[in-house]
């Protein structure tokens, strides 16, 4: 039993070394890319056109996007004056009506 649990701690201990072990390089370091074909300058010049398009394309969406919350803004401002208007009004006619009330009270008993 102490052989085989000293086997099994020698052989973590083993594993543990071979895991700290840098890994080995794959493949050597790449040549400069200094001579470029034209297949890569095609493509290149396409993700540049690209590049471009979308930014030209989130400009407009922006400036959509701009107009249309310009017009909520100015849609919900005009409604919240009507809905403004409409309440100045409606107490105004509830102060002329009560107002009218009281002339007809004053009124009837004078009448008597």
């Amino acid at each position: 039993m102490n052989k085989l649990l000293a086997t099994l701690i020698a052989g973590l201990f083993a594993t543990s070394v071979f895991a700290q072990a840098p890994a080995a390089p794959a493949k050597p370091a790449a040549a400069p890319a200094a001579v470029t074909t034209p297949a890569a300058k095609a493509d290149a010049k396409e993700a540049k056109t690209d590049a471009k398009a979308n930014a030209q394309e989130s400009k407009t969406d922006a400036k959509e996007n701009a107009k249309v919350t310009d017009a909520k803004n100015d849609a919900m401002e005009a409604k919240t004056k009507a809905h403004h208007k409409a309440v100045k009004a409606k107490t105004k006619a509830k102060a002329a009506a009560t107002e009218a009330k009281e002339d007809a009270k004053e009124a009837a008993p004078a009448a008597k």
